[in-house]
């Protein structure tokens, strides 16, 4: 029983015995547990920060050009059910394509004045009818029509680019033969070259559209599409020409013309091919 007690025992001999054959005892540092609990906090800190990594330059392109999309999508959806309502029906086909089936029935069993009175109709649908007025009252008048002019120049370049593609602002001469920031370049209209016809550019574009801001927003407008390249001029404060001059109402048919080839197919005379029956 006395063996089994000794290494418990605090007599002085078991103790002499014992730190003959131990290690000495060496005490932790003060700041043991100081450190492994900083060391534990800190760690967190790193995960979630590497769990977060910066933007790449891809993420920051597509915020950047996502707002201008989705603008683009508004706007055609909105003219397009403008369209529709005047014309009547609607293609099943989406986006841009379906824009230019109703704009092809816009045309079809009418003449050419009944087209341009459609298009007049609907242009006037896309603005409150008290802006118009007031515009027409107010601003118009400021400076001969400079002011208003330069205005809807920087308004069709900001806001008609789905429509109609790149476009900028750029200076015209006016009748008086200043120079004034009043026009707009359109490098290549979409919508001709989507439409491929040079009647649906007159009657359902270019006619109506001078009409429009002529009657309704007291702004005079020239248009001088190019139907070898596809470009376009608007000339704010310019007065259109009459049509039996404008000679964008003499052009052949274009070349990408469906009816056109269709016509060539059949072995009509060059004259019948050139000659647009829209016009």
């Amino acid at each position: 029983m006395a063996a089994a007690v000794l290494p418990f025992s605090s007599s002085s001999s078991s103790s002499s015995s014992s730190s003959s054959t131990r290690a000495p005892f060496v005490p932790p540092p003060t700041n043991f547990h100081l450190y492994n609990y900083s060391y534990k906090m800190m760690t967190p800190c790193r995960c979630s920060s590497n769990s977060n990594p910066p933007p790449t330059v891809a993420d920051t392109c597509t915020r950047q050009h996502n707002p201008p999309a989705l603008l683009d999508h508004l706007l055609l959806n909105f003219f397009r059910t403008k369209m529709v309502h005047e014309v009547g029906w609607d293609s099943e086909r989406p986006g841009y394509d379906g824009l230019i089936e109703v704009a092809n029935r816009l045309i079809k069993g009418k003449s050419n004045q009944e087209t341009q009175l459609s298009a007049v109709r609907v242009l006037k649908s896309l603005f409150p009818a008290w802006l118009l007025v007031l515009f027409k009252m107010l601003v118009a008048p400021i400076a001969d029509g400079q002011v208003a002019s330069m205005m809807v120049a920087r308004a069709t370049a900001l806001s008609c680019k789905w429509l109609m593609g790149p476009c900028s602002v750029n200076s015209v001469v006016l009748p008086d033969g200043n120079s004034c920031s009043s026009g707009v370049f359109v490098e290549r209209c979409k919508y001709l070259e989507e439409s491929k016809c040079i009647g649906i550019c007159i009657n359902t574009c270019k006619l109506p559209t001078q009409a429009f801001f002529k009657d309704y927003m007291g702004v005079e407008l020239y248009m001088e599409p190019n139907f070898e390249d596809y470009s376009c001029q608007f000339n704010f404060g310019v007065p259109a020409v009459c049509p039996a001059v404008d000679k964008a109402l003499k052009e052949p048919c274009l070349e990408i013309c469906t009816n056109a080839n269709r016509r060539r197919e059949l072995g009509r005379t060059e004259s019948d091919i050139a000659q647009c029956p829209q016009l």
